[in-house]
């Protein structure tokens, strides 16, 4: 197992040899430089978290790997959550103590899809991050959120349910 200073030393190599060139990739995917910086960090903590390899050029291909799906899942919770945001909107013409129909379709949900859909759309947390602090599994996280967006969709009678290739996805 390698020591904090072997990993330190691996990572500043990292940074200092493809740093710009991960900044330049992450550009690529998201079009702007501020996000393109946080995607880079995101992908260098997990990959750092995990990784058990030594090798910069490893550990880029990897961090490249990272930051795809980093940046993929970041892009299907947008775009639910900016389906869910107009439903959370109260209208000018409702009362200002009258529920939202949104706030009526999460009383819906039990505690736990609730908190999975809260902690994932409205936090941004990843999926592995949802099952650390509700202490179950990543595949509990996946079903809640999957279930979650299916019984909104029902309630509220908007898809919410993103579709990969005629299967419904549970990022």
């Amino acid at each position: 197992m390698a020591s904090l200073s072997d990993w330190e030393q691996v990572l500043t190599t990292l940074v200092r040899l493809r740093g710009a060139e991960l900044k330049r990739y992450g550009y690529l995917l998201c079009g702007d430089a501020g996000d393109a910086e946080d995607l880079v960090q995101d992908a260098l903590v997990r990959t750092f978290t995990f990784a058990r390899r030594s090798e910069v050029t490893q550990l880029e291909h990897y961090v490249r790997k990272v930051m795809l799906n980093l940046w993929v899942d970041r892009t299907r919770r947008q775009r639910v959550w900016r389906r869910l945001m107009p439903l959370a909107a109260t209208s000018d013409h409702q009362d200002a103590h009258e529920p939202s129909d949104l706030a009526a379709a999460l009383r819906q949900l039990s505690a736990r899809q609730r908190a999975c859909l809260v902690l994932h759309y409205y936090v941004d947390l990843p999926v592995s991050e949802i099952a650390a602090q509700l202490e179950i599994s990543v595949g509990s996280v996946k079903r809640h959120l999957h279930d979650a967006r299916r019984r909104l969709a029902e309630v509220l009678g908007v898809d919410l349910v993103e579709r990969e290739g005629g299967r419904a996805t549970t990022r």
